[in-house]
């Protein structure tokens, strides 16, 4: 076989892949529950790519993650649940039913109204899929199709923007904040004690808060928390750099020491006009 920019090849290596005896024996072991942590991974992934601004690697991930798609359709295949082509089709329809106000007589002045329209029609469809599992399953919730798969802070904030859509929400940031420093408070209390379980829960409440706190600014937390990631990371890489220049091992150098390199770090990203 040689690349090719059509998908139809791509779907047959796969299915060459996963044909017994010939095919891939790795590929062949795979279920959905194997494969959909590489699903995941290759996501986060594709947004690296974008955060970096590496197109290079973005077409690569994307190609990565097409080929999760890709793998999954092709096992539902095998068992006679749905093909490729369903899966276009599927969310083609979604596309267009989604948007009537451009593939259709509806008309959007602005991009509010068209996110009205859009949750409307997200709603009707959750309404449409509690009705195909039947008077036996759970009634339908808001909260439905918020995925338990995805991390935790942007889960958080999924969940109480559905909630606020309907009133369920804190009046301002000020009630957030107060409710932030209540949970701090309620750490704190779990701290001394000395319950485990009890100071797990603070601290989910506390993040929960925090989560919250995020949407009302108009700040997304996971990218928040990303950066702030990224911040640690290169402020830790100068106080190795500079225990190196030194001559000391971290392991040795005490704390002092180590507070002197991270606080030269934090001060001329201050005089750059950062934190």
């Amino acid at each position: 076989m040689t690349p090719s920019k059509d998908i139809s090849r791509l779907l047959e290596i796969m299915a060459a892949l996963r044909t017994p005896g010939t095919g891939c024996p790795w590929d062949l072991e795979q279920d959905f529950a194997s494969i959909a942590p590489y699903t995941i991974e290759e996501a986060y992934e594709v947004a690296d790519a974008i955060e970096r601004g590496d197109f290079d690697d973005l077409r690569d991930e994307l190609g990565d993650l097409l080929l999760q798609v890709v793998f999954h359709a092709r096992m539902a295949e095998e068992r006679g649940s749905f093909a490729f082509g369903e899966v276009v089709e599927a969310i083609t329809g979604k596309l267009i039913r989604r948007h009537p106000h451009v593939f259709g007589p509806d008309a959007a002045d602005d991009a509010r109204a068209v996110k009205r329209r859009w949750e409307a029609i997200k709603a009707e469809e959750r309404a449409d899929k509690a009705a195909r599992r039947g008077a036996g399953g759970p009634p339908p919730s808001l909260l439905d199709d918020v995925p338990h798969a995805l991390p935790a802070l942007n889960r958080a904030e999924k969940l109480t923007r559905r909630a606020a859509g309907v009133g369920f929400d804190w009046p301002d940031t000020d009630a957030v904040m107060d409710k932030v420093r209540e949970e701090l408070d309620e750490v704190g209390t779990a701290l001394t004690g000395g319950d485990r379980g009890a100071l797990q829960e603070e601290i989910g409440d506390l993040l929960f808060a925090v989560a919250n706190l995020a949407r009302h600014a108009g700040i997304d937390a996971e990218t928040a928390l990303r950066d702030a990631n990224a911040k640690f990371t290169r402020r830790f890489l100068h106080v190795e750099a500079r225990a190196e220049e030194d001559g000391v091992k971290l392991a040795e150098a005490g704390l002092e020491r180590l507070d002197g390199y991270w606080n030269e770090i934090r001060a001329r990203d201050k005089a750059a006009g950062g934190d």
